[in-house]
């Protein structure tokens, strides 16, 4: 290897860099939508509004959700044991600890009420039951609900399939 070999091999490495700089500089400059440096406010969107079959428009008003209560009523535990499966990759229901607490019993249970399990410190220190609404509350956003708790869990946002693993939980005595 002489000389010659090892100038070459450095200017190629030096050409591919300049390459790329300049690559990341272009598509900075195309795809870049900030607005530092500017004085006014810049439109980062549009509004569109879309028709719908009678002829109204849709608005981004959220439809209110319905209460707990209400469709905890009309729950069904057998709809329920299909969502159970997302459950059981953590929990059991043979009275046995896996990485999260058992969880036969657990409707009207006292929070943080496991024996042999270390639960997190705001579990551990809530007071209270477990009861449906309660459960909800968790299943909901498990983060907001208990910060701090070791649930690992996004959170189940429909109501009806929240009341439909309960009622599946509270057949499971």
């Amino acid at each position: 290897m002489d000389t010659m070999t090892i100038t070459k091999a450095g200017g190629a490495f030096c050409g591919a860099l300049l390459i790329f700089l300049l690559g990341v500089w272009a598509a900075e400059s195309l795809y870049h939508v900030g607005h530092e440096g500017h004085g006014d406010e810049v439109a980062m969107g549009y509004l569109i509004e879309v028709e719908e079959e009678g002829g109204a428009t849709e608005t981004a008003e959220a439809e209110p959700e319905i209460p707990f209560e209400e469709v905890y009523v009309n729950a069904s535990a057998e709809a329920g044991e299909g969502l159970w499966r997302q459950c059981s990759a953590c929990h059991k229901l043979d009275g046995s600890n896996g990485t999260g607490p058992y969880l036969n019993g657990v409707v009207g249970r006292d929070k943080g009420a496991v024996e042999g399990y270390s639960y997190s410190g705001t579990l551990a220190e809530m007071e209270g039951d477990w009861t449906p609404e309660n459960i909800s509350g968790f299943l909901l956003n498990p983060k907001e609900y208990a910060p701090g708790t070791k649930m690992a869990y996004r959170g189940m946002a429909d109501v009806e399939d929240r009341a439909n693993l309960i009622a599946y939980l509270a057949s499971q005595q």
